[in-house]
């Protein structure tokens, strides 16, 4: 298995971490009686609730831009010492990012992301070379 595949064996593991986290927070706001239910009705999300959601929701839009980069370096052959590191850059820069989001730490949070999706355009433009 390559190093970038590792990685996102681990980014799939935090995946359900952070899902699990938005559960609990998600279920003390709104309680089990409205979590167990239908759902009919929407409510809002607010507070480390809400932000765990977003990041939540913000990861699996990055997951699936860096799930393509591991496939292409790996199915392609490409996998180097750098394009190992950007996985690993990547990784560290999602785990910064579930605590930067969820403490609304201003302006790290974009910092950080834009930290991981740089590692992940650099696997993919390493891919291509």
């Amino acid at each position: 298995m390559t190093p970038e595949v590792t990685v996102l064996a681990l980014a799939g593991l935090l995946q359900v971490a952070q899902f699990l986290l938005y559960s609990v927070l998600a279920n003390r706001q709104v309680g089990s009686r409205y979590a167990l239910g239908p759902r009919d009705e929407p409510r809002q999300l607010t507070g480390f609730a809400g932000r765990a959601q977003r990041a939540l929701s913000n990861h699996f839009e990055g997951l699936v831009l860096f799930t393509i980069a591991v496939v292409v370096v790996t199915l392609g052959g490409q996998s180097t010492a750098f394009t190992a590191a950007c996985a690993w850059v990547y990784l560290v820069a999602r785990l910064l990012y579930v605590p930067a989001y969820l403490f609304a730490l201003s302006p790290w949070r974009s910092v950080v992301w834009s930290v991981g999706l740089a590692a992940t355009v650099l696997m993919l433009l390493a891919a291509l070379t």
